[in-house]
């Protein structure tokens, strides 16, 4: 089972967080690294895996701060990580 998620991304901060935004139904994500050649778009990636424990997929917007990946995971799995961070 696989779920997407949205996430709104803010680039530069101290350490990685990533909390539920109830209101956008998006997944917000604070990254150390800033956009360049792809090195926040590999934070994303290492952080979301290690946090949901599976394999995790960047589906849309590589150079954009609104992006959309794909769990190896149900909802409910993914939702439970989440409160747990």
């Amino acid at each position: 089972m696989k779920t997407r998620l949205k996430l709104k991304i803010s680039t530069g901060k101290q350490e990685f967080c990533a909390k539920w935004d109830d209101l956008n139904e998006r997944l917000l994500v604070e990254i150390t690294s800033n956009p360049q050649k792809g090195q926040a778009n590999k934070e994303i990636l290492k952080e979301l895996k290690k946090l949901f424990e599976t394999e995790t997929k960047l589906i849309s917007g590589f150079k954009s701060k609104e992006k959309i990946v794909e769990v190896n995971a149900s909802k409910e799995e993914v939702f439970n990580k989440i409160k747990q961070n």
